[in-house]
């Protein structure tokens, strides 16, 4: 959401223009998230911010805007820098994806939302350069499980959460449809730039296969995958003899990034809602003056009057202005590292468990080499070498096992680098936007009370030069 503010020396116009953001498609979309604070559970609102009064306002002189301000935090070159990264980012990308065009299909047991995934590739793996598929979420969680069931520790970006009703609330409004459709193509964006899920089978077919459901029936059955599990929460309650001291790390950085993150979050929210009350405290404070004005005819407060009530109301265009560009830049980014988060622990965990599986076999296994050396003087020779198969098998899957934990933990200490790098990247361009967007609300703020301040100073000057005469 951009604004611009044109100041001059005396009393020249001072014209704030304002323009609604636009998505990669042209379209105007004002998106408020809020978070309940007895329940978590994600609520979309809609907010009306059509704001077009361009009328020139009289404008006092003002010092230079503090707002070059942010740019002395850049180092030098840092944007030529920046750009040049972002335009060999794009030389060396080779698949693109949007997710767009959302329909609503209803049935007689369910309602849900179908988007259009287009693709665009030059990979050679593929048998088309253009593809398009219709996929609802439940499809997305789909490929996020084959993606986290295939490579369980390489840290996954999240999707947004199920939507879980309250009462009678419209299930999929626009707006809610709308934030969810950004998500997911966040989403399929941040798997197709990875290094190594890019090349993933199932992303493949979630991309080009018109139809999922023969897919979906592909893979372990459901007595597998339960076994599996209760594998998982077994080596989870039992829990790893030595961790490695990075990953120690790894896993106090990510409680303490959750935290921080959780924290960041509600208080942003809590920042909109107090921001939101003040918007409506404002519009009830500019009809008052103006009700006032009214009352007081030609006397000499109705002019002050009418000008305390259009500050206001200009202070609360640009309040709902700043409180919109909160929601849409700030609070998705937040939100979305709160979820990522979970995801780092949930990858410190699946590793634990690789190595707690690993140290598992090696305690049996070191067990039944025990046993052997034991029995190896009875005088039945079946016993000794049924020990000794029984050792043989063990070691070969304490060796399998040796060769998951090394390719585990090197592929989590390779991507905890990839993800670190892009996290402080999208949180920095969140907090610098919010920041100049802050700067920009108090700079035309400012610029209004001043206004009103200096009109009253030049009518009370021309008072004293009437009295004098």
């Amino acid at each position: 959401m951009s604004a611009t503010t044109t100041t001059t020396m005396g009393e020249q116009p001072c014209v704030l223009s304002r323009t609604e953001p636009a998505d990669a498609h042209g379209q105007n979309h004002n998106i408020m998230l809020d978070l309940d604070e007895e329940d978590d559970d994600l609520e979309v609102f809609s907010k009306n911010t059509s704001l077009t009064d361009d009328s020139p306002v009289p404008c006092p002189s003002m010092p230079h805007s503090p707002g070059s301000m942010v740019n002395q935090y850049r180092l030098e070159g840092e944007g030529e820098e920046e750009q040049t990264t972002a335009d060999h980012h794009d030389d060396a990308k080779d698949i693109f994806i949007t997710v767009d065009n959302p329909e609503s299909h209803v049935t007689a047991i369910e309602t849900f939302i179908v988007y259009k995934v287009a693709t665009k590739t030059t990979r050679s793996e593929f048998d088309s350069s253009e593809y398009e598929v219709r996929r609802r979420y439940q499809d997305f969680l789909w490929l996020k499980g084959k993606l986290e069931e295939a490579h369980p520790t390489l840290i996954i970006n999240p999707l947004p959460e199920k939507f879980v009703m309250k009462g009678m609330v419209e299930r999929f409004n626009n707006d809610f449809i709308e934030t969810r459709r950004r998500a997911l193509h966040r989403f399929l964006n941040r798997v197709a730039e990875h290094p190594i899920l890019s090349s993933n089978a199932h992303l493949k077919v979630f991309l080009t296969a018109q139809e999922l459901n023969p897919h979906k029936k592909q893979g372990p059955g459901f007595l597998s995958w339960m076994g599996d599990k209760v594998l998982a929460v077994a080596h989870s309650v039992r829990g790893v003899r030595s961790r490695p001291e990075e990953f120690g790390s790894m896993q106090e950085y990510a409680d303490a990034f959750s935290n921080k993150m959780s924290s960041l979050d509600k208080v942003t929210q809590r920042i909109i809602k107090e921001q939101r009350e003040y918007q409506d405290e404002l519009r009830q404070y500019g009809p008052t003056y103006s009700q006032w004005a009214g009352a007081e005819g030609e006397g000499p407060l109705a002019e002050p009057l009418a000008g305390v009530a259009a500050c206001a109301e200009l202070c609360g265009k640009e309040t709902e202005e700043q409180i919109d560009h909160l929601a849409e830049v700030l609070v998705p980014a937040l939100h979305e590292y709160v979820l990522c988060a979970d995801t780092l622990k949930a990858v410190l965990r699946k590793r634990d468990n690789i190595q707690a599986e690993f140290e598992a076999k090696s305690e049996a296994l070191a067990a039944k080499k025990v046993d052997q050396e034991a029995v190896s003087g009875m005088l039945m020779p079946a016993l000794p070498r049924m020990h000794a198969r029984t050792v043989h098998t063990l070691k070969e899957e304490v060796d399998r096992l040796e060769d998951r934990v090394e390719s585990a933990n090197s592929a989590l200490k390779g991507d905890w680098s990839r993800w670190h790098d892009g996290m402080r990247t999208d949180l920095r361009s969140a907090f610098v936007s919010a920041a100049q967007k802050n700067v920009d609300y108090y700079e035309k703020c400012l610029a209004v009370w001043e206004t009103f301040l200096l009109s009253q100073r030049d009518e009370a000057s021309e008072d004293v030069d009437r009295d004098d005469s």
